[in-house]
């Protein structure tokens, strides 16, 4: 969803889960999909868990628990691993999340977030730990995250962590805008290199 970022505070849902990957996240079997629809791969974010063998929803898996809930998802690292599938980020931004903080993403996992409107922010292990005790601690606990002055803070502790984000998607994202919006808005300088620029 185009959306433009700045600053969200938000509670969080903790997945404290190392090396989910992207067959976790959305299962090959909803890549058959002829709808693009984000909505559709949100209700199948990690069907695999949030749902039983005979379809009744798995009461211990935290999406299911009314107990958390939130625009910010926080998991354990190596998020993302696996297969390449944009389904993934979809599902991700489909469900709600509009940020995911973890330790360590997988690359093509990342910018296909990134790309799809959902901030992945890369703390440290200590950090990422902090969170998790924190919002175990207390569900309700909030955590701030500061696009324009790239820092993520534990509301519960005070502390604040910067992250990094190429200058480019960081414009794109403070702005709402994919790549083609970014040459659209562009297209009157591209147009002028090329005048000036042709053989």
């Amino acid at each position: 969803m185009k959306k433009k970022f700045n600053i969200i505070t938000s509670t969080c849902v903790p997945l404290p889960l190392e090396n989910v990957d992207t067959d976790q996240i959305i299962p090959a079997r909803f890549l058959k999909a002829t709808t693009r629809e984000e909505s559709f791969f949100g209700e199948n974010l990690f069907r695999d868990w949030r749902y039983n063998a005979d379809g009744t929803l798995n009461k211990d898996f935290v999406l299911n628990d009314p107990t958390y809930g939130g625009e910010i998802l926080v998991a354990g690292k190596n998020f993302g691993s696996g297969s390449s599938r944009e389904h993934a980020a979809w599902a991700i931004a489909g469900y709600g999340f509009r940020v995911v903080i973890s330790s360590f993403f997988a690359d093509i996992h990342k910018n296909n977030e990134l790309n799809n409107f959902v901030l992945p922010v890369v703390v440290s292990e200590e950090f990422l730990a902090e969170l998790f005790a924190s919002i175990k601690a207390d569900p309700k606990t909030l955590v701030e995250v500061d696009l324009p002055n790239q820092t993520v803070t534990n509301k519960a502790t005070g502390r604040s962590e910067r992250f990094e984000i190429n200058g480019y998607k960081k414009y794109c994202l403070m702005n709402a805008l994919d790549d083609i919006d970014f040459l659209l808005e562009n297209k009157d300088k591209i147009e002028d290199w090329e005048r000036k620029n042709a053989c």
